[in-house]
Formats: structure tokens, sequence, C-alpha cells
């Protein structure tokens, strides 16, 4: 079912513009697909696709899934999800778009970060939990660099 699904999702990606998840989810349903938005979320992150201002598209701009199986690059995935970034004490705070959280939460935890103790994803926020103050400042600085690139 799950290729099923994102031949489905490949599918409508590639004939128009998806402007978000809701739009994919009913046109999903419509195709015989009931999917949560957690799920749907998973596939968006498996497929690579990444949200612009015309709506979602592939990162590798193929048009198909990349058959690899690493995950996206964190740059494709802060310029697809995020929307803000702010520090708290020794703690990053990051809106996303609705459903972007995730996604870009585990992009983080992949990425390495030295600075980064672990991440927290709501739908559209990240709570990033840093060693101290010092290291929390040392990953706004990063990230909003990385949004404003």
């Amino acid at each position: 079912m799950k290729t099923l699904r994102h031949n489905a999702i490949r599918e409508l990606v590639s004939l128009g513009q998806v402007a978000n998840q809701d739009e994919l989810r009913r046109k999903l349903r419509r195709r015989g697909f009931a999917v949560t938005q957690a799920t749907l979320s998973r596939d968006i992150h498996e497929l690579r696709l990444v949200k612009g201002p015309g709506g979602y598209t592939f990162s590798n701009g193929a048009g198909q899934a990349v058959e690899d199986n690493s995950p996206p690059s964190l740059d494709d995935m802060i310029e697809g999800f995020a929307l803000r970034v702010r520090r708290a004490m020794n703690q990053v705070v990051i809106a996303t778009v609705a459903g972007g959280a995730q996604p870009l939460a585990s992009a983080l935890d992949h990425a390495g970060w030295s600075d980064i103790v672990g991440t927290l994803a709501g739908d559209d926020t990240i709570l990033v939990i840093c060693s101290d103050h010092r290291r929390a400042g040392d990953v706004e600085s990063r990230l909003k660099a990385m949004l404003e690139s």
C-alpha cells in the first residue's frame, strides 16, 4: 500500500501544484488513500518533497524519488519547512509550516551537530535543546543563516 501511495503522491506532485499537506491529503483521499497527517509527513520526508512558493516539488528536481535511502539535506529541509528561529536560554525554537516540524527535526537529528542535545517536534514547532546558552546561540545563528540564504 505504501508503494502505491508514494506513486500516487509522485504523480500528483508531477501533474501540478499541490499547495499544502491538506490539499495533498484530499487529493489522495479521492484516489482511495485515507492517510493521517503523520503518515503524510513521513511520506513527504521519504519522497524528499520540499515546499516552496509554488507548492510541493521534488528536492532533486527530477520528479522522481531519489533511489538511495539517505535523508534529505538539512539545507533543503530548512528551505522547505522553516519559517522562524528564536533562542530561549539553552533552547532554540523553530517555527515551521504545518506538518514540517517532524521531518525538519529528523534532519537536524541526523545532521550530527555536537551543540544539539536533542529535538522535540510537534506539528509546526521544534524545540531544540542545547547543552548551554552559548551553544544555543551558535545553533540559532547557524539556523538563521541557513534560513536567510
